[in-house]
């Protein structure tokens, strides 16, 4: 099987390039910018012609949720356009493509976890982008997983654990929004997901086509102060000296692009479909900080 990933350089890709060395009957095609531009198709048409991809996997995205309030047009253009152009590419070859979605789609008011049935309304311009590269996929290529995650942390790059880690080595105490919920995702674990269904897809394991959209996330919910905090007692258990946590309510660090309340989403649908479950999100805390702190 071989993988094509768009979006060399992100969380998931990152995860994704990782993981698959350890799996003999995958062989992991990573390409980003300027090799591969997935708003321009005939960067994308090299791709596919060069690396001969038996399935592809989306990553490329535009994730700078408050600079898109400013900045939709380029929002836009990777994360609908590109996407499109991407599945559309795919569709050609008679590839299936895996793509990446967000659960910024839903605005945060329901009081219960998003599944799949519930209505999108998403409340920012980067929500919007990632609806509309959702439906330009969909259209695209009939043979099409997306995949909608969020809080999504790990070892490598700028996310919310690093963030945390390296303000909590000052030793003050910490103010964390505490009134938001969602699912913390270790990329790692969501990176195993996506190869395994990348895996039942090609190697015909499933009963029935798949095709559609899915929840994937990690196990259990948290706000991203009980994030915080179990971040900083794993930490501790490392030898780092623990720091004071102050609940805080979003409305006292207002954002351009307001955060869903509710990020909460049900994966019930994947792991029905798939057979597949992410681990505990607290696993993947544990085993970023073990990486951080060895790194």
């Amino acid at each position: 099987m071989r993988v094509l990933i768009a979006g060399w350089h992100g969380q998931v890709a990152r995860a994704l390039i990782e993981a698959a060395p350890s799996r003999a009957e995958i062989k992991a095609l990573a390409a980003g910018r300027p090799a591969l531009d997935v708003r321009d198709p005939r960067s994308i048409a090299r791709a596919f012609n060069d690396l001969s991809p038996t399935i592809v996997v989306n990553t490329a995205a535009y994730t700078a949720v408050d600079k898109a309030e400013t900045d939709g047009e380029a929002a836009f253009a990777l994360n609908r356009d590109g996407a499109g152009f991407f599945a559309e590419a795919a569709a050609r070859r008679n590839v299936p493509i895996i793509h990446l979605s967000t659960h910024y789609v839903f605005d945060g008011t329901k009081a219960t976890p998003y599944d799949e049935d519930d209505t999108p309304s998403p409340a920012t311009v980067y929500g919007r982008s990632k609806l509309d590269g959702e439906r330009a996929v969909a259209a695209a290529n009939p043979q099409h997983v997306i995949i909608r995650t969020g809080w999504v942390f790990g070892p490598v790059g700028r996310n919310f654990a690093t963030r945390i880690l390296d303000t909590a080595t000052g030793g003050a105490p910490l103010g964390v929004v505490s009134d938001q919920h969602g699912n913390p995702t270790y990329a790692p674990h969501l990176a195993a997901a996506i190869l395994d269904v990348a895996r039942k897809i090609t190697a015909g394991e499933l009963s029935s086509p798949a095709w559609g959209v899915y929840h994937a996330a990690g196990t259990g919910a948290a706000s991203w102060c009980g994030f915080a905090g179990e971040l900083i007692a794993s930490a501790a258990r490392h030898g780092r000296p623990g720091v004071p946590l102050e609940p805080i309510a979003s409305a006292s660090c207002p954002t351009p692009a307001p955060r869903p309340m509710n990020a909460e989403l049900s994966c019930a649908r994947f792991e029905r479909t798939f057979a597949l479950r992410l681990p505990a999100w607290q696993q993947g805390v544990a085993d970023c900080v073990a990486r951080l702190m060895a790194g």
